[in-house]
């Protein structure tokens, strides 16, 4: 069975983004939230980080439109 919730370093290199990048992304809502998982620990769903990086991936290989002049 594989795993539920990621703690940091698992989210850190699944992302390769820093703390302060993802935490930036949070409050912007343009990375998936964190969970408490106790009074001082947080982890994030794997499912969502994992589609996050899929969505990621494939909106960098949408064709760019050309500007008209």
């Amino acid at each position: 069975m594989h795993e539920l919730v990621w703690r940091e370093p698992k989210v850190k290199e699944a992302t390769g983004l820093s703390k302060s990048t993802r935490w930036r992304l949070m409050q912007k809502g343009e990375f998936p939230q964190k969970i408490q998982l106790g009074p001082r620990a947080v982890g994030w769903l794997a499912e969502a980080i994992i589609q996050w990086v899929k969505e990621r991936c494939l909106s960098k290989n949408e064709p760019v439109a050309k500007k008209k002049n």
